[in-house]
């Protein structure tokens, strides 16, 4: 594999409209943890760690756009990079040989994954390999949104683990030459995206920037304080997930297009509000040799949905296509110019049009790093959000079959959690009522609410889901086992999700082995949801 060659003279080039966006918002924000793309990669299993290192290193080495270094231009009045520089270094860590214990290496990993990059004098990503003991390891991968958008981490992991498994087994990895950056930007003439905002504008003109949300940004002076985040996950049942999606494919709607209603929906349903913009990232590659070029091309787009008083899930449905629709037809507009027409007293403390955020789930896959070594991501300590609601869909492979599965990222200032776990209980009422009655008014189906808060409440809930799972009418006793009542270790699987979906609290069947009665199980309940 030779590796590109970088001309004596470095070349300048342009730097995209996303890259200058983000420069431009404010060269302190640059240096902000929330600009930074981390992954934390547990592999279990026997590493060789020396090769991991040399993979990541030779990964993060050899792709352009992690050479790059960053300037402005004042007499051109643009920004610009080059991709001369020495790559990022990649090196080992011994966390047992340096006598370091859990939160020490937490601590280490939390410091990587915050510590900036100065984009004029430094590669915009490294790699840090932990080795924690004999059967576990760390890879640590943080780059820059500046040259690196969701895919292109994807794109990372996977490469780093297929570089490894061939230096393991003593070959050259078998890959193409990575293309530059610059060769797949399309240019467009200032004529051709001024008449493309125009039409954009006209087309969300009107539509609050805004969204009513059950609950409040909190007040805080501290900008870092109020972009820590947390998550908050919940998943609809199987039956209930074949039925929404067989709606949903009737009316041509992707399982985006499906989160797109059941979030207008659900918050029209909680508000007054009926006419909504909602943000989702758009991954940008329109060039066809994009697909495989590591690089920031993911640009953030806004939809427009509505409903009426009388308008049906399935109607919403259809709003919901043509509105996404629409977006994808103009992904390319440039965000900040519709800000600018929409939004002229927008801050920086708010994304430009609208606080909420909606995105299929694109956490990369960790493949198998080599025979017997499995990898699993973990979760971000701490987790930064830009939004002030990031719901999150996926279609999650379970046991009894496919389940949507909702998350929901939401700053911690917000003044009270669990109504974030409400809302994310609503979601999965409405993609139920979805489900069973398409045809009928969205608001004409309010939603049920539990007061968790109120032990009598608890308790009827436990026993009407002892009563379903158990297919008996008969009075339940709250003192009697679930076992001593008819139910056996499969039924009891099945109330741990009926629980969980019904009250919004993440129950695992451990909890309910040990609380076997309808008493135990109201208390479990008690408990907020849980936030990882």
């Amino acid at each position: 594999m030779e590796e590109p060659e970088e001309p004596e003279e470095p070349l300048w080039y342009p730097a995209t409209r996303m890259q200058q966006g983000l420069w431009v918002l404010d060269r302190d924000e640059l240096q902000r943890p929330t600009q930074l793309v981390p992954s934390v990669v547990e592999f279990t299993g026997e590493v060789n760690h020396e090769r991991l290192v040399e993979a990541a290193g030779l990964t993060i080495a050899r792709h352009p756009s992690l050479r790059a270094r960053f300037r402005f231009n004042a007499k051109r009045r643009r920004v610009e990079y080059a991709t001369h520089g020495e790559p990022g270094a990649a090196v080992l860590r011994d966390a047992e040989a340096e006598g370091l214990g859990e939160h020490e290496v937490d601590a280490l990993v939390r410091n990587l994954c915050s510590t900036p990059f100065d984009l004029a004098v430094d590669a915009p990503a490294r790699a840090v390999v932990i080795r924690l003991d004999a059967r576990r390891t760390l890879l640590v991968l943080v780059s820059h949104h500046i040259v690196v958008d969701g895919l292109s981490r994807t794109m990372l992991l996977e490469e780093t683990s297929t570089v490894y498994r061939a230096r393991l087994a003593g070959a050259r990895p078998a890959l193409s030459s990575p293309a530059h950056p610059a060769s797949v930007v399309a240019d467009r003439s200032p004529e051709e995206v001024t008449a493309q905002v125009a039409e954009v504008v006209e087309r969300l003109r009107g539509a609050p920037v805004d969204v009513h949300l059950p609950f409040e940004r909190g007040d805080s002076d501290d900008l870092e304080a109020a972009r820590l985040g947390a998550t908050v996950t919940s998943r609809l049942d199987a039956e209930h997930t074949a039925k929404a999606l067989a709606v949903a494919s009737e009316e041509g709607c992707t399982t985006f297009m499906l989160g797109v209603a059941l979030l207008a929906g659900t918050l029209a349903r909680g508000s007054g509000q009926r006419d909504f913009l909602i943000a989702f990232a758009w991954p940008g590659r329109d060039h066809p040799d994009a697909a495989d070029v590591i690089g920031m091309f993911i640009t953030t787009v806004v939809l427009r949905v509505s409903l009426e008083t009388d308008t049906s899930w399935r109607e919403l449905l259809r709003a919901a296509r043509v509105g996404s629709m629409e977006a994808f037809m103009d992904a390319d507009v440039p965000l900040d110019a519709l800000a600018a027409e929409l939004n002229p007293d927008r801050t920086r403390l708010w994304p430009p049009l609208t606080p909420v955020l909606l995105n299929l789930d694109d956490a990369p896959h960790t493949p198998e790093l080599a025979p017997g070594i499995t990898g699993r991501l973990r979760p971000l300590d701490p987790l930064y959000v830009k939004y002030d609601l990031a719901v999150f869909a996926r279609i999650a492979d379970a046991a009894e079959g496919p389940q949507l599965e909702l998350s929901l990222d939401y700053p911690t200032d917000v003044t009270d959690h669990s109504a974030v776990s409400a809302l994310l209980t609503d979601l999965r009422h409405s993609a139920a009522d979805l489900a069973t009655s398409p045809e009928e008014p969205v608001l004409e189906q309010p939603v049920e609410t539990i007061d968790l808060d109120d032990p009598e409440e608890r308790l009827e809930l436990v026993r009407s889901l002892w009563r379903e799972v158990l297919g008996t009418d008969d009075d339940i006793d709250d003192d009697v086992s679930f076992f001593e009542s008819g139910g056996d270790s499969l039924l009891l699987v099945v109330l741990v999700e009926r629980l969980s979906q019904a009250s919004g609290r993440t129950l695992r069947t451990v909890d309910l082995f040990r609380s076997t009665t309808v008493s135990g199980q109201a208390e479990l309940l008690t408990s907020p949801a849980e936030a990882v």
